[in-house]
């Protein structure tokens, strides 16, 4: 088999993760050839049988024991290399310490597996941040999680691990300066060190995929990208020195652009190409909440500047569905897609 290995995290057991990986086994074909589960045998079995059809056959699990042996298993059924000492299915919905330490153990697991060059690359389920926390687990979210483990790997201070958050469909690429804090906290993340970084990161992973340098556009934080100064100073003092130094590099990078229109201009249509490749994001919600608009189905969530390709779904756990099977694994599907491209360029 040809295909590279690729580790899917099961997620919180408690939420959608497990039944959207199951849909994705059952309904994606090829798509899905060369994947593995990193989970809990019956944590997956219970998701098959949740979305079951009238009339269904029920999808089969097999355990592997090694990650290899994914290149063995036949279409429609799921593959499931499993960890010791997780534990066994979780209740529905429920935010829970063991349901957050197992998501982050298959976290763990996968990355270091990459980082190792055992498997091509990773594709996360979505985790409850809550649970992280009860759990004991001192990074908010998986972005953060993988860059620690890199750092760890590469035996560098986290610091010179950067790493960002790229939210991405076939309309629209964002990346953040700041990714999981406070309003507050993210406007101080507004600095010329930090926006100069954030484009480098931007421009060396897109000219990889791309296969050429992007068109990066940088928005502005105030309204107007502050209007000269009169709505705030941070585009004059912060933004615009970084897409300077970035300039000086040879990027092309533009702006500090108005953020109420640059995602406008950044979106690709069939019918209007896009002025620019990506749109570099000041904060969390300035940036994810334009490409989330365009659709969930479809969203794709890359972490940037690891030695490692990670990618996954742009929904979070939906516990108010979990269990249900009605969950939709299009987003997870996109996200198998891009790990394939991003692995092989």
């Amino acid at each position: 088999m040809s295909l590279p290995l690729l580790a899917i995290t099961q997620g919180d057991p408690a939420g959608i993760g497990p039944e959207i990986i199951a849909k994705a086994f059952r309904d994606a074909g090829p798509v899905m050839q060369g994947c593995f589960v990193v989970g809990e045998v019956q944590t997956l079995r219970r998701a098959a049988a949740c979305i079951a059809r009238p009339g269904d056959v029920l999808l089969p699990v097999a355990e592997l024991s090694a990650a290899a042996e994914a290149a063995t298993v036949p279409p429609r059924c799921i593959p499931v290399l499993p960890l010791p000492g997780l534990p066994g299915p979780l209740p529905w919905g429920q935010v829970q310490a063991e349901a957050g330490r197992a998501a982050a153990e298959c976290v763990q697991w996968a990355a270091r597996a990459a980082l190792r060059g055992e498997i091509a690359g990773l594709v996360t389920a979505p985790l409850h941040k809550e649970a992280l926390a009860l759990a004991g687990v001192h990074y908010p979210g998986h972005t953060e999680l993988l860059q620690a483990e890199a750092a760890q790997h590469a035996g560098v201070p986290l610091a010179q691990m950067p790493v960002r958050m790229m939210l991405a469909n076939d309309a629209l690429r964002t990346v953040l300066v700041s990714i999981h804090v406070s309003l507050r906290d993210a406007i101080d993340a507004v600095s010329q060190d930090n926006v100069l970084q954030t484009i480098r990161i931007t421009h060396a992973s897109l000219l990889r995929s791309l296969g050429r340098a992007p068109r990066i556009a940088v928005a502005g934080l105030n309204p107007h990208a502050g209007e000269g100064g009169l709505f705030g100073r941070e585009e004059i003092e912060h933004i615009a020195p970084a897409i300077a130094a970035a300039h000086a590099e040879g990027i092309a990078a533009v702006g500090p652009e108005a953020p109420d229109t640059v995602f406008m201009r950044a979106r690709h249509a069939a019918d209007k190409p896009a002025e620019f490749d990506v749109v570099v994001a000041m904060y969390h919600d300035q940036g994810l909440i334009p490409v989330k608009y365009l659709g969930l189905d479809q969203g794709v969530n890359v972490t940037l500047g690891l030695p490692l390709t990670r990618t996954s779904p742009d929904h979070g756990t939906a516990f108010d569905i979990a269990g249900q099977g009605v969950a939709d694994a299009s987003s997870l599907i996109e996200a198998v897609r891009m790990a394939r491209a991003l692995a092989a360029s």
